[in-house]
């Protein structure tokens, strides 16, 4: 698709009323409404309108704060900025619906208006743990986009007793699928005389990154949790319950996205 080119710059618009028009399908975006993708299809099927008329232009250029926005005839107001933090169980699998009919995280959201949520991230079927949810699409991509930086940390059980050589070896790297897989930090939380409990700090995870790393290291996961990304700690978020994250938490998160506060 041919990307739309940027409005120039009226003179005298200030940079940030520059950000307010946005393509069409990112306004419904960032209105909280649906993912652009979904904005994309409403477009094309005719169901959004812009000041009254009905538009299937995926280029068309709007100012979030100016032009009254419809969808399906109903005027689209910004969704109050939502931010939860999960702890998820095992045996969710992280998605909204699932084709195989198996239980979502979803199920945890309990009184949480979920219409708009989307999880920042996943935790795959067997791992558990810290998992974010909210509608503030860009805050969402920034805290996905590797150059964020934003260290996450596991809590993982491993069968045996996890020496030195393997805690080098998931620092150094290990290559598998084609992959270099490397964790940026390593080390032992306790151990008994079956198996070791040890805490992997990645900084850009890839799918199912630390159970690939120990099965080439000869190791296999038998838990997996992950415990805080960035400053951002689970603590003792009970098994399966949701809380709002606090002012102090959205507002490091934003400032460390480069977000204003």
């Amino acid at each position: 698709m041919k990307q739309p080119r940027r409005s120039p710059k009226r003179q005298g618009e200030t940079k940030a009323e520059a950000g307010k028009r946005v393509t069409l399908a990112r306004a419904l975006s960032k209105l909280g409404y649906c993912s652009r993708t979904q904005a994309e299809k409403l477009i094309a099927d005719g169901r959004v309108s812009v000041g009254g008329r009905t538009t299937t232009d995926l280029s068309r250029w709007v100012d979030i704060d100016a032009d009254r926005i419809a969808v399906d005839g109903v005027t689209i107001a910004a969704e109050a900025k939502t931010y939860l933090m999960l702890n998820k169980p095992r045996g969710l699998v992280t998605t909204r619906d699932d084709p195989e009919g198996r239980p979502t995280v979803y199920s945890c959201l309990g009184d949480a208006d979920a219409r708009f949520l989307s999880p920042v991230g996943r935790l795959d079927k067997a791992s558990e743990g810290l998992l974010l949810f909210t509608n503030d699409t860009v805050l969402a991509q920034r805290l996905l986009d590797p150059e964020t930086h934003l260290g996450k940390v596991y809590h993982v059980q491993v069968n045996g007793i996890f020496g030195d050589d393997a805690l080098a070896g998931m620092i150094e790297g290990v290559v598998e699928g084609g992959e270099r897989l490397q964790a940026t930090n390593v080390q032992k939380l306790r151990s008994g005389d079956r198996n070791s409990w040890i805490e992997v700090e990645l900084q850009e995870g890839r799918n199912r990154q630390i159970r690939r790393m120990l099965d080439v290291l000869g190791f296999e996961c038998l838990r997996l949790v992950r415990v805080s990304i960035g400053e951002i700690t689970l603590g003792d978020l009970a098994k399966g319950e949701v809380r709002p994250l606090t002012e102090a938490e959205i507002r490091y998160l934003r400032q460390r996205t480069g977000l204003e506060v």
